[in-house]
């Protein structure tokens, strides 16, 4: 199973939400290609790099952060928060993403985020299912719509969607263990699909359960920056 360290970003600075809510935001690092660094030192080779300011503004904001960690490390980046256009997502790769992930805009403008998978190939465009009572949440988890999560990959599987980042919001941040009878479901629901398992991660035996029921990775955030689960430990996987 893959491991992919979490990168959040607000004001150009490496944080941690709790629950996806904006005001319980804690700052670890104020320099992110520092922690992008340890990661790679650490043997590390995917990053999940997250543009929360892009998020809440609809379109691409810290770019250039994920040009300096594409620039200064071989992290194979996965960039997500605000692509909503066209020239968000050129900006992406042109800055070094060597994926993106689309969450908001599949749910709100199917129809360019299908001529994305179409243009780049489901290869480079993850789906971003993002759940809060199994319904499907957008603009940066502020706001629930009455899609259903199996219904929505469903449909994005049909149009060429291969890989899947699921986030439990009511896990992210907790530290109280990831919701692995969710991504067992859709692991059983769509076993052509890697699925991606992202949130409530909080020790190694986590991520053994994970891997256990066949997740292709597992996104860590909050668990490294705390200490949780140290950077050594997770190359068993």
């Amino acid at each position: 199973m893959l491991i992919i360290p979490a990168i959040d970003i607000i004001d150009g600075k490496c944080v941690r939400l709790t629950q996806g809510d904006y005001d319980q935001k804690k700052v670890y690092n104020e320099h992110p290609i520092e922690v992008a660094k340890t990661f790679e030192g650490a043997g590390i080779t995917h990053l999940h790099l997250v543009d929360l300011d892009g998020a809440r503004a609809s379109h691409i904001v810290n770019y250039k952060v994920l040009e300096k960690i594409a620039t200064k490390t071989s992290l194979s980046i996965d960039f997500g928060g605000g692509l909503k256009s066209d020239q968000d997502v050129h900006i992406a790769f042109e800055s070094g993403a060597n994926q993106i992930t689309g969450g908001t805009v599949a749910v709100k403008n199917s129809e360019i985020f299908t001529r994305w998978i179409k243009q780049y190939s489901g290869e480079k465009i993850i789906l971003g299912a993002d759940v809060k009572d199994r319904k499907i949440a957008i603009q940066g988890w502020e706001e629930t719509s009455e899609l259903d999560l199996f219904d929505f990959v469903s449909d994005y599987q049909k149009k060429g969607i291969q890989s899947i980042i699921c986030t439990d919001i009511a896990k992210d941040g907790m530290l109280e263990g990831a919701a692995t009878n969710l991504y067992k479901e859709l692991i059983d629901r769509f076993p052509d699909l890697k699925i991606i398992g992202s949130g409530g991660v909080s020790n190694i035996a986590d991520l053994e359960r994970l891997a256990e029921i066949g997740c292709y990775g597992a996104i860590v955030g909050k668990a490294i920056y705390e200490g949780k689960i140290r950077l050594e430990d997770v190359r068993i996987f």
